[in-house]
């Protein structure tokens, strides 16, 4: 009896453990807000990507593949870009300037591309410049393959660090059991570069037979937010899971983020396509929603314009059609809280040279966040 009655606590003991170590926390309705939303830029599609230039102005992509410059209340539509492939999830991806724009006029983007051999299209990044509205010096840095025809899962969001390595993200492109945990090929990876394109010679893999040297990490499954944390410098981003399991990660050289060995989701079907959320060799997410909330677009809040946020992350979520504040502790989610329900498909958020949050809600346009009168 005493042997029955000890194993019945030490399962009851595990049993409380395995739940107080699950990340789900219930994102939860604030009673009340202290800001509200202004309509900046009306009538966009797909606003997918921002870059605010020294003078104020904004460009933003239309996932249909159109350039947007807005400047004191106009918009102007700008030339010249390369021919993007628009299918499914791919079309007009991220846009960032240069730290330096001030002084060397480069902006970076990434997009989808058909361009190399097979047909259907993989993710790019390439730089440019603009001069009379028109996209100039173009330089191609980074073309992912193979190309192919899956509509899904492109990435893709870009950023420096405070070393000037540019960073940015692509997709598994719906090949789960194939790109991830393969460095021998691209997709669902973060990559490092300089920012003329050429391979850092401390990435991870550069003496690696066959391995795509521009890898920093890898075993990602869809990253849609990539930001730099405005204390430490590292790399956070957020990737969609399946259904559950989207995740925060901070991003360590050479490291493997676990897609699809281990996740905490599920099929759409609901059927499992994994037994396990944790390996030896594999990095655990620093949180992850379940169920997902499509999350793409995050933005750290450090501006005095918003003291009640200051320190927080903002995530857009597309499915419940959201903006996600989760306030952190040592680097941990303690709580959730749902903002501007309604406001549309959250795309993109961030926070500018301003000091103003952007958002980008598709079927609508570029909206700010305002203190309330």
């Amino acid at each position: 009896m005493k042997k029955l009655s000890l194993t019945l606590i030490t399962f009851i003991t595990c049993l409380a453990c395995a739940q107080q170590n699950e990340t789900e926390i219930i994102a939860e309705i604030p009673t009340h807000i202290n800001y509200t939303t202004e309509l900046i830029v009306p009538d966009l599609f797909n606003p997918w990507g921002m870059a605010f230039l020294p003078d104020g102005s904004i460009l933003i992509t239309e996932k249909s593949g159109e350039l947007v410059h807005y400047k004191n209340g106009k918009t102007t539509s700008i030339s010249g870009l390369p021919e993007i492939y628009v299918r499914g999830q791919g079309g007009f991806l991220d846009i960032e300037a240069h730290p330096n724009y001030k002084n060397n006029g480069w902006i970076y983007f990434t997009y989808a591309s058909s361009e190399g051999e097979d047909s259907g299209g993989n993710t790019a990044l390439m730089r440019a410049k603009i001069k009379n509205n028109t996209l100039v010096e173009k330089e191609l840095l980074y073309k992912a393959t193979p190309n192919t025809t899956r509509g899904q899962h492109f990435g893709s969001r870009i950023t420096f660090d405070n070393d000037g390595y540019l960073y940015f993200s692509v997709g598994e492109r719906g090949q789960r059991d194939v790109n991830p945990q393969d460095i021998t090929r691209d997709g669902g990876k973060i990559y490092r570069l300089n920012d003329d394109g050429s391979i850092p010679k401390d990435n991870p893999f550069v003496k690696t037979e066959n391995a795509k040297t521009a890898i920093y990490s890898y075993g990602h499954r869809n990253p849609q937010g990539m930001i730099k944390h405005p204390y430490t410098g590292a790399i956070w981003v957020h990737e969609h899971g399946p259904k559950g399991g989207d995740e925060i990660n901070i991003i360590k050289k050479g490291a493997n983020f676990g897609w699809p060995v281990i996740s905490y989701g599920v099929n759409y079907s609901g059927t499992s396509f994994t037994d396990i959320t944790a390996k030896k060799g594999m990095e655990q997410p620093l949180f992850y929603w379940a169920p997902s909330i499509a999350p793409s677009g995050m933005a750290f809040v450090t501006s005095k314009k918003y003291p009640d946020w200051k320190d927080n992350i903002l995530v857009g979520s597309l499915k419940f059609m959201y903006l996600e504040r989760l306030i952190l502790k040592n680097d941990k989610v303690v709580k959730r809280e749902k903002l501007f329900e309604g406001l549309g498909r959250v795309r993109n958020v961030v926070q500018a040279p301003d000091g103003y949050i952007y958002v980008g809600i598709e079927n609508y346009g570029i909206v700010k966040i305002v203190p309330k009168k």
